[in-house]
């Protein structure tokens, strides 16, 4: 069994490569092992399956998931933690060493990994970019099937809420586009190293076929961003800036089947990809 990472083990490795977490990038190190144990079991990864994982820190999560994993692909944005991770993982796992490989980027501008195509994601995202992230990757990645991701209570919330609910919005629209995505468990403060000032949750995802269309995603994502932008104001009034006035949107709407006098938390993605076929209008490329 792979030697995980402890809290003792993650201050001593911090204070080695004088690792300070910053709230700049998000960092907040996972220092339980049992933890680390559940959102592995929890990913449901099978033997062949290739992993991107995104700020993989000092490893711990790294460490858990080769074990299970064909392949780890860890894309780090900290040039320090990232020439480090090798390292750690070839002194506790030396049998897996030759599945990692890192890569040093930023993970909302990687659009393709060397290597096998990956299939899962599985990472703690730094709470201030989790859902850019998320979609970025479900984007340019179309290999990846399926995906646990940890991340603020408050944003699984969002990405997990369907129409009607309080907490739906643009990120719960855009990731149904690519994915299914349910709440897979809470997270408590106490395992992270330094602890943060939110709550934690896990998401699962799994990848499915976008809404049979003929409309463009950007042109359906522009519909759920302007619909949205103002929550407070009926379809028709939220949408007049995109078909060039009231009128025309309620007619775009009525044509689509939609109340012109809903708000856009009540419609799901395929009512928006319905309403971006109704009325053209060249908002967006592919």
């Amino acid at each position: 069994m792979t030697a995980l990472l402890g809290a003792g083990d993650i201050r001593r490795l911090a204070a080695a490569y004088d690792v300070h977490p910053t709230k700049r990038l998000g960092q907040n190190f996972v220092v339980d092992a049992n933890t680390v144990r559940r959102i592995v079991r929890a990913a449901q990864l099978a033997p062949d399956d290739v992993v991107v994982e995104v700020g993989p820190g000092l490893g711990s999560l790294t460490l858990g998931l080769l074990e299970y994993a064909r392949r780890v692909v860890a894309v780090e944005i900290d040039p320090v933690l990232a020439e480090a991770l090798p390292t750690t993982v070839a002194e506790r796992a030396p049998g897996l060493a030759d599945r990692l490989e890192v890569v040093t980027a930023d993970a909302l501008t990687v659009r393709e990994l060397p290597g096998p195509p990956p299939t899962a994601l599985v990472a703690n995202l730094p709470y201030n970019v989790a859902v850019p992230v998320v979609l970025h990757l479900l984007e340019v990645m179309p290999s990846l099937r399926h995906g646990l991701v940890m991340v603020q209570a408050e944003v699984a919330d969002r990405l997990v809420a369907g129409p009607g609910s309080r907490t739906y919005g643009i990120p719960s629209v855009k990731v149904a586009w690519w994915a299914e995505a349910r709440r897979a468990g809470s997270v408590p403060r106490g395992v992270f190293w330094p602890v943060p000032n939110v709550d934690s949750a896990l998401v699962a995802l799994t990848r499915r076929h976008p809404p049979p269309t003929v409309a463009t995603r950007a042109a359906v994502f522009a519909l759920v961003d302007a619909a949205f932008a103002q929550r407070r104001k009926s379809l028709r009034g939220a949408l007049s800036s995109l078909y060039g006035g009231v009128e025309a949107a309620a007619a775009a709407l009525a044509a689509a089947g939609i109340d012109p006098k809903a708000r856009g938390e009540v419609l799901g993605v395929v009512d928006f990809a319905r309403l971006a076929e109704a009325e053209p209008r060249g908002s967006g490329s592919p």
